[in-house]
C-alpha cells in the first residue's frame, strides 16, 4: 500500500517532530559570561573554568555558549562574587575562601587548616550535608555554588629564605588567604591577599617575602621558584583545594530542569576530573622543579606545625560565633571530620605508611 503524502500531512509530521524534539535543541543559543579569579588558562583552576564552560556548551548541544574571562578582563580576581550576584556575569569560577571577609564560613568550602582532605571534603559536601548549608550561606549574595575543580592537597608555600624555627616567621610578608592566612598572622607573619597573577611580581619587588598558592602543578606556571627557591610542606594551611563555580541565583531560578542538570553535571564532572589531573600534574611538576630548577624541598619545623595546630582550634572556634549559618557549617564540618578521622587513619594513612 502506497501512502500519499500531502502538504497537510507533511506539515503535521513536522509539527509532531518539533513537539517531540527536546526543548533545549530548539532553543535559540544564549550567551553567558564566566568571570574568573585566574590568569588565562592557568594550569589547574584556570583550565577548570575553561572545561566547565566547554562541557556546558557540549551538553546543551551549543544552546548555551559561554565566554570565559580571566581575572581583570571584566572584573578583578576578588570581585567575582559581586559580579555574578550583581548580574555583571552569569557565572564565575573562583575559590570560596576569597569571600571570607563577607561571610567567614565561606572558607570551609575551599579548605580548612588541619581539615578535610580532598576525598573527605567531597564526601562532606556531596553526601554529608555540606551542599545544603553552602546554598544557604550564598543565597543572600545572589549566587548558587557548586564544586567545580580541585587542586588537591596544597603545599605550605614558597619562601625566599630558609625557615629554621617558628620565630623566623615573625615579620615575614606572606601571601596567604583564608583561615591559613589568619593562622600565619597569629604566628607572627603579615599575611597579604595578593591576586594570583600578581604573586611573582610582588616577590620580585620585595612586597612579599613568601607566598602560598596551591601545589606544584599550578605553582610552576606562575614561576615562583625563580625568586623563592625554598618550597615548604606539609600544607597544613590548605589540605584541600576546591574550586567553585557560582551561578547567578536569578538565572538559576529561571532555568528548566534540563539546563539545571547540564550545569550541575558539568561542575561535578570537573570536580572529579580536575582532582585526577592535578595528582598527575603535581607529581610531574615536583620532579621538574627539584631536578631542573634547583628548588629546595623543606619540611616546616616541628615547633611551627605544633603552634599552627594549636592556633587553628581557636580560629575555627571563633567562626562559629559570627551568625547562625556559620555555627551550623562549623558544627557540620567538624563533626564530619571527627567521624572520618579514624577511618582515614586506618585506610589512606595506614596504606601510605605501609607503601613507604
Amino acid at each position: 500500500m502506497t501512502m500519499k503524502i500531502t502538504r497537510r500531512s507533511a506539515v503535521s509530521a513536522a509539527a509532531l517532530g518539533a513537539i517531540a524534539m527536546p526543548a533545549i535543541a530548539r532553543a535559540k543559543t544564549v550567551q553567558w559570561r564566566m568571570v574568573t579569579s585566574w590568569p588565562k588558562r592557568l594550569p589547574g583552576p584556570g583550565m577548570s573554568a575553561e572545561r566547565v564552560a566547554n562541557r556546558i556548551r557540549k551538553l546543551s548541544d551549543g544552546a548555551i555558549d559561554i565566554t570565559v574571562y580571566a581575572a581583570g578582563e571584566i572584573v578583578p580576581a576578588f570581585e567575582v562574587l559581586g559580579a555574578v550576584g550583581g548580574g555583571v556575569a552569569e557565572l564565575g569560577h573562583t575559590a570560596a575562601f576569597y569571600w571570607q571577609g563577607k561571610m567567614p564560613a565561606a572558607a570551609f568550602y575551599t579548605t580548612v587548616p588541619f581539615g578535610l582532605t580532598p576525598g573527605e571534603h567531597v564526601s562532606w559536601v556531596d553526601a554529608g550535608g555540606g551542599q545544603a548549608l553552602w546554598d544557604q550561606l550564598y543565597a543572600p549574595f545572589g549566587v548558587k555554588p557548586f564544586m567545580a575543580g580541585n587542586t588537591g592537597v596544597c603545599m605550605g608555600g614558597w619562601f625566599r629564605h630558609e625557615i629554621g624555627s617558628l620565630g623566623e616567621l615573625r615579620g615575614l610578608k606572606l601571601r596567604s588567604l583564608g583561615l591559613g592566612g589568619e593562622i600565619y598572622r597569629r604566628l607572627g607573619a603579615t599575611p597579604q591577599t595578593t591576586a594570583p597573577g600578581e604573586i611573582l611580581s610582588s616577590l620580585q619587588s620585595g612586597v612579599l617575602d613568601a607566598a602560598e598558592f596551591v601545589g606544584p602543578g599550578t605553582d610552576i606556571a606562575l614561576g615562583l621558584y625563580r625568586v623563592a627557591p625554598f618550597y615548604y610542606y606539609p600544607g597544613f594551611n590548605k589540605p584541600n583545594g576546591t574550586g567553585e563555580c557560582i551561578v547567578s541565583l536569578k538565572l538559576w531560578q529561571t532555568l528548566d530542569a534540563t539546563r539545571k542538570a547540564i550545569v550541575t553535571h558539568a561542575c561535578a564532572a570537573e570536580a572529579n576530573y580536575a582532582l585526577a589531573e592535578m595528582e598527575r600534574l603535581n607529581a610531574e611538576a615536583l620532579g621538574v622543579l627539584t631536578t631542573q630548577h634547583g628548588v629546595k624541598l623543606r619540611a616546616f619545623p616541628d615547633d611551627l606545625i605544633s603552634a599552627a595546630k594549636s592556633q587553628s582550634v581557636d580560629v575555627l572556634g571563633e567562626l562559629a560565633t559570627h551568625d547562625d549559618v556559620s555555627r551550623k557549617i562549623h558544627a557540620s564540618y567538624l563533626a564530619f571530620r571527627d567521624r572520618t578521622a579514624k577511618w582515614s587513619a586506618i585506610s589512606i594513612e595506614a596504606v601510605l605508611g605501609a607503601r613507604a
